[in-house]
């Protein structure tokens, strides 16, 4: 056990008052089935953003951000034992107890403990918060909290993976990565040779079109409103582009006229109610599959005539990607360490968590894909 087991530890941490500021908390040491984490990296993803605006359901300050990252084991809680300090781990979003219903079937991830909840800023053993600053709680973020030097976590929510795999690359792996690349290989599974339509160009999207291209998609078509992404999707195995304000109709047709007919597989990566139907609509009918990726507004209506089902058309939705955090995420780390993934290109810039504001404004400028923050810096 380190030194500071069982204490409580002092460190920096970028807490969100509604504006941004790095000072000095008290995390607490982890109690029953909970981990305290040394965060050595952590990349900014847009819900990180979306909750820093208060455009959430439920705006909860204060509270430190963050849940994309990777970092060292630094205790464990009682009836830890899956995990031990100095492992190297990834915390996710999400969770797997692996004793639920979900846990237990072989097609699903949505566990029913661990399930990604936005509103709950507390611990779920207690309902007490792990941080402080001078006796005043500061709450969590979707059970992760990266935003800190140290953090602490569900053991259900933290992958343990190769301690030889780098963190400040593999750190992108437990979220936006995922979330692309497994609607792709794990969803939408497209044959070899297949044509596949990825509407958003962001990470996500990039994401599943990387997944598009080691599944060996002989067509992969972007679809963007924002033409400046064309040129950067190339290096994700994109081969063409469709910005839909260029055409005076529906840009399912304009696919469908691309593909003789349409596309065999599709991934909505955007959360547009209009992409969304445009995603399902666009793919062929008799084997035609369309995955929903992006997180649409609470009131959307996803409205189709149900012949496009009848002429069997399939509309799936996914969640992470599909994949269990603890089972299935140290493997698509060794995916990298094969080299049969490519993560670089994801990461655009590099800041010091010092500077973590910078990685915001690169995202709110549309500059970045994923920036990696330091957390020595």
């Amino acid at each position: 056990m380190s030194s500071t087991a069982g204490q409580v530890i002092k460190c920096r941490a970028a807490v969100a008052w509604e504006p941004l500021v790095i000072e000095e908390v008290e995390v607490a040491p982890p109690r029953a089935m909970e981990v305290r984490v040394r965060i050595l990296y952590t990349s900014l993803c847009h819900t990180d953003v979306y909750f820093w605006e208060a455009k959430g359901q439920k705006p909860v300050f204060p509270r430190i951000f963050g849940h994309e990252a990777g970092g060292i084991v630094e205790s464990v809680g009682e009836g830890v034992t899956d995990l031990a300090p100095g492992d190297h781990v990834l915390p996710v979003f999400t969770g797997e107890c692996k004793e639920c219903a979900h846990c237990k079937s072989a097609e699903s991830n949505m566990c029913d403990l661990l399930r990604i909840n936005t509103d709950r800023g507390v611990m779920l053993s207690d309902g007490q918060s792990r941080f402080s600053i001078n006796g005043k709680p500061i709450y969590h973020f979707l059970g992760t909290s990266t935003f800190s030097e140290y953090t602490v976590i569900h053991m259900g929510c933290l992958a343990k993976i190769n301690p030889l795999a780098p963190l400040d690359k593999v750190c992108v792996v437990s979220c936006g990565l995922s979330t692309g690349f497994g609607a792709t290989v794990n969803v939408a599974k497209p044959p070899k040779g297949a044509t596949v339509a990825i509407f958003g160009l962001g990470a996500v999207g990039l994401a599943a079109a990387e997944g598009a291209r080691v599944s060996g998609a002989a067509r992969i078509i972007g679809v963007d409103l924002n033409p400046n992404r064309f040129e950067q999707a190339k290096k994700f195995g994109v081969t063409e582009f469709v910005n839909p304000a260029d055409y005076d109709r529906p840009v399912q047709e304009v696919i469908a006229e691309m593909t003789n007919g349409g596309v065999d597989r599709s991934i909505e990566c955007t959360g547009n109610i209009n992409a969304m139907i445009s995603a399902f609509e666009c793919v062929h009918d008799g084997w035609g599959v369309a995955v929903l990726v992006g997180v649409p507004h609470k009131d959307a209506v996803f409205k189709t005539h149900p012949v496009n089902f009848l002429n069997e058309r399939t509309l799936k939705g996914t969640f992470f990607g599909n994949y269990k955090p603890r089972t299935d995420i140290p493997g698509v780390v060794e995916k990298y360490m094969n080299k049969e993934l490519e993560l670089e290109k994801f990461i655009t810039h590099s800041v010091p968590f010092s500077e973590i504001n910078k990685a915001f404004e690169y995202m709110l400028k549309g500059e970045s894909l994923r920036c990696i923050i330091h957390m020595d810096g």
